[in-house]
């Protein structure tokens, strides 16, 4: 029997994940990691007026590439496009939504020019995601999500948090691999 609360144990189970085997992987990630598009035609983080995606979303010098509705099949997504999915899509908007962050999307939001501005992105909506969970208590993991979370909008905000977390070691997941595959490829043809 443990003495852990609810909401410990949901903020423990990304955290957990977060401190041993996503974040320390993306230690050391480089500029030309980041931008790589290893197939034809991915979708990326680009200076502004350099995309060529349907919609280049983004309020500074850069702009993230996408589609409304996306493509079927979608194109192949970058390092530099994942992470701004996840710090965008999956942390600040909820931050903005929850937690008193200042309103954000994927139109307005001032994407990184860097690897290191990125991960300084991420690690800071990371930290205002844990401690607005930590935040709710109990008793506000209950509350329902509301009209910002579309079809989360009636379900308490527990279940958001899990899906959060889901979406987070999913992502982040997939980064890891794109840097696995990205020391592992001969790149002597590239540029």
């Amino acid at each position: 029997m443990t003495d852990q609360t609810w909401n410990e144990l949901l903020r423990e189970q990304l955290s957990w994940h977060w401190d041993t085997q996503l974040r320390p992987r993306l230690d050391g990630l480089t500029d030309a990691e980041y931008f790589r598009e290893p197939v034809p035609g991915c979708w990326n983080v680009r200076p502004r007026g350099t995309g060529t995606a349907p919609i280049q979303g983004g309020a500074g010098a850069m702009t993230v590439d996408f589609a409304y509705p996306a493509p079927e099949p979608a194109p192949f997504t970058t390092i530099a496009w994942r992470l701004a999915h996840v710090v965008v899509g999956g942390l600040a908007m909820r931050n903005a939504a929850h937690f008193g962050r200042t309103p954000t999307d994927y139109l307005s939001f001032d994407y990184a020019p860097t690897a290191a501005g990125a991960l300084a992105q991420l690690d800071a909506e990371y930290a205002a995601w844990q401690a607005g969970v930590e935040s709710l208590g109990d008793a506000g993991l209950t509350r329902a999500c509301g009209d910002a979370e579309g079809p989360f909008a009636g379900r308490p905000l527990g279940s958001l948090v899990l899906n959060i977390n889901r979406e987070l070691i999913h992502h982040l997941a997939e980064v890891c691999l794109l840097r696995d595959l990205y020391l592992h490829t001969d790149r002597s043809k590239e540029n």
